[in-house]
């Protein structure tokens, strides 16, 4: 009885401690599934392997490991779909539905038995989610041909003739200081005002920094109006 409570135990601690590694840096970085929700699904997912493994090895029959790995996977996926949310033309969530996916292989790893793949699977996660983070944030910022870009956004902004060099001016200061790549800069006159539109490159840029970037600009005087939209490429 002793050995069963060893085997059943030691894969659930495991994989707690590194179902939490996961969670605490979802955590720490404000996602959705956080600490919680990390270690829930890699204490299920060893729980569940390891139930399966000592229930085949007791009691033989048909149902080996291999058939709640795959269970695992599927319902993981659908829990996963639920943390992926749609913003506009950008789609938010799915390093986080991935990073659950992941901590539950890492579950099923030490629910297995598998101490030393799951130690490594976990290390390869954390350092995914830290280490190519600013890898990642630096080549969205590369401009590239919009023509090529699924999706870009474009920034409009009124005011009044006199004022066209100053708001051109504010706009290219914003933009730099953001770091924000940018083409297609046009102005044009709209009765006594004039408009500039510009069109940024990045595809993934967050709507929150767009809606900054927006409020930002609309605080200046000289802007009487300022909003963004989506552009899509061909």
């Amino acid at each position: 009885m002793t050995a069963v409570s060893d085997d059943i135990l030691i894969p659930l601690v495991f994989s707690f401690v590194l179902g939490s590694l996961i969670g605490l840096e979802r955590q720490y970085r404000q996602h959705a599934a956080g600490l919680r929700t990390n270690v829930l699904v890699a204490v299920g997912s060893a729980l569940f392997v390891n139930m399966t493994l000592i229930g085949w090895h007791t009691y033989g029959g048909n149902q080996t490991p291999v058939h709640a790995i795959g269970a695992v996977i599927t319902g993981v996926g659908f829990l996963g779909a639920g943390v992926i949310m749609r913003e506009g033309v950008n789609v938010r969530g799915i390093n986080t539905a991935a990073t659950l996916w992941t901590s539950a292989a890492v579950g099923a790893a030490a629910g297995a038995s598998l101490y030393y793949e799951a130690v490594i699977g976990t290390l390869i996660i954390l350092l995914t989610n830290t280490l190519l983070r600013p890898i990642a944030n630096f080549i969205n910022r590369i401009p590239t041909d919009s023509s090529h870009t699924e999706a870009t956004f474009r920034i409009t902004l009124t005011g009044r003739k006199p004022d066209a060099h100053e708001i051109l001016t504010a706009l290219s200061t914003a933009l730099r200081q953001r770091n924000l790549p940018w083409r297609d800069l046009q102005t044009k006159s709209v009765g006594d005002d004039v408009q500039v539109d510009v069109l940024l490159i990045p595809s993934s840029i967050a709507t929150e920094e767009l809606d900054g970037l927006v409020a930002q600009l609309f605080s200046l005087d000289v802007v009487q109006n300022a909003y963004w939209a989506p552009s899509y490429g061909r």
